[in-house]
């Protein structure tokens, strides 16, 4: 990054505002919709059956193309495809709010997506150019990053009643259309420009290959609910994203200029970090969820108040993200604090476990939903710092993609299987209250297992840095990014 093109120190703190805004509306566009779904398939005509393909196109998207568009961060500039990715939003929401059919809606979900695959990487990456060098203001940086992700899932819950209670749904897609003005005003006074800092071509085989994959994977884990886990078409396409991702690795050990060099992956601490995020999304998520139902279909709180009963929990994963994690991370170091969040989120997951169909807020909801929170905000930054810092700088965009590929397909996958474990459970039975009470267990008890597996892994894997680098977090990255005098 020349001189020329880099914001001043005082301005990167504002660059750092975009960034976390588009953390913050990726992360909402997931959860604004959930309280408009029956005013969008009585207008529309979705049946039962489809009506989960609102959300569902979107994450397909999103999901499916994290990887291309960390690729095409690193040779276009990050900065391109962060306003690129805008832009898509933006026509996206405005197809989804303006539909008149099931099939236009659904294609501006699925664009939604698409312009998010693109946002998230690039934003990751100038996150590590503007703080890479200063390793203290990078875990600061990250942390503010982190922070967005639970404000907008909340954001979503809250704007997603107020505006279908109080304006239409359509505005639940037009509320980004503005936002994606501001940002792409903004983005080029504040960002770092230049040109990509890979170089290369598009691996168009190996963007099919790796899309269709992940496409395919998240498409089967997604639809298994609804057609069966025994269902002869989930594990065709199962099999068939699995085939594909198969020849992607063998496309990108044979081409020179892959979409995701596997050399990559020889950096320490790479794969344990995205391996904890991905088990953080697997367990989180599932929670985040069920938690939801808890409140609404066995406690009877309506929307609104059961995105407030949220808000605790909310506030205290910012300010977790914000306070707490740097200074552990400074004082016992990623790994430790990853372990720990990680066992500290799985207690929190037993804790609530003990739901009872006759409970209250007070006693079987806000004091285990706040020691999960504890947990997801420590283990969450110190493993994503990991996951970007480790690869070099002119990579930032691809592990970007892959570190949030890893949490997008855990989320997506251990959704899908607490779902399963759940309905296994009772979770089908609605208005039985006891039966739901025992199949939202059973679910939280999945997760608080996936949290607690990945505390074991993590610590089996995940290596602890040289004494001699006094830093709060990996950043072998920002050694390359001193070097090469950015």
């Amino acid at each position: 990054m020349s001189a020329r093109s880099a914001p001043s120190a005082s301005r990167r703190w504002w660059a750092l505002a975009l960034i976390a805004l588009a953390q913050f509306m990726v992360i909402m566009d997931t959860s604004i919709i959930g309280v408009a779904l029956p005013r969008i398939q009585d207008d529309l005509g979705f049946s039962q059956e489809n009506l989960s393909w609102v959300f569902n196109a979107y994450v397909v998207a999103f999901g499916g193309l994290l990887l291309l568009g960390g690729r095409l961060s690193d040779l276009f500039g990050a900065r391109r495809l962060f306003s690129a990715g805008w832009v898509v939003l933006l026509a996206g929401s405005a197809v989804a709010g303006a539909a008149g059919n099931v099939e236009v809606e659904l294609t501006g979900r699925a664009l939604q997506g698409v312009g998010a695959a693109l946002i998230a990487p690039a934003a990751l990456t100038l996150l590590m150019m503007l703080f890479g060098s200063e390793p203290r203001e990078l875990t600061k940086a990250l942390s503010l990053y982190g922070a967005a992700a639970p404000a907008g899932g909340t954001a979503g819950v809250f704007l997603g009643g107020v505006i279908t209670e109080y304006v239409s749904w359509p505005w639940v897609f037009y509320v980004n259309i503005p936002i994606a003005v501001l940002a792409l005003a903004a983005a080029p006074a504040l960002m770092p420009g230049g040109s990509g800092r890979a170089r290369g071509s598009v691996d168009v085989v190996g963007a099919l290959t790796s899309t269709a994959g992940l496409g395919a994977i998240v498409f089967a884990v997604v639809r298994a609910p609804e057609v069966g886990w025994d269902a002869g078409e989930t594990w065709l396409v199962l099999a068939a994203g699995l085939a594909l991702l198969g020849a992607f690795l063998g496309v990108q050990a044979s081409r020179r200029a892959p979409l995701m060099p596997l050399s990559i992956f020889r950096a320490p601490n790479l794969g344990a970090a995205n391996l904890a995020q991905l088990l953080l999304g697997g367990a989180w998520i599932p929670m985040w969820f069920f938690l939801n139902l808890y409140l609404q279909q066995v406690l009877g709180y309506s929307a609104f108040p059961s995105g407030a009963a949220l808000v605790p929990m909310t506030v205290l994963i910012m300010l977790g993200m914000i306070v707490l994690a740097p200074r552990a991370i400074g004082r016992f170091g990623p790994k430790a604090v990853t372990v720990a969040g990680l066992l500290v989120l799985a207690a929190g997951m037993g804790w609530l476990s003990l739901v009872r169909s006759d409970g209250s807020y007070w006693v079987d909801v806000l004091p285990a939903s706040l020691l999960a929170a504890l947990g997801m905000s420590l283990a969450f930054i110190p493993s994503l710092g990991t996951a970007i810092s480790a690869a070099r700088p002119e990579e930032g965009g691809l592990a970007s993609g892959i570190v949030n590929t890893s949490y997008q397909v855990g989320s997506a996958l251990g959704l899908a299987a607490m779902t399963a474990i759940a309905a296994s459970a009772g979770a089908d039975q609605v208005g039985n209250l006891p039966a739901l009470t025992d199949g939202f267990s059973a679910a939280f008890v999945g997760a608080g297992l996936v949290a607690l597996v990945g505390a074991g892994l993590v610590a089996a894997t995940l290596r602890t840095p040289r004494p001699e680098r006094p830093v709060p977090a990996p950043v072998s990255g920002a050694e390359h990014e001193k070097s090469a005098g950015r």
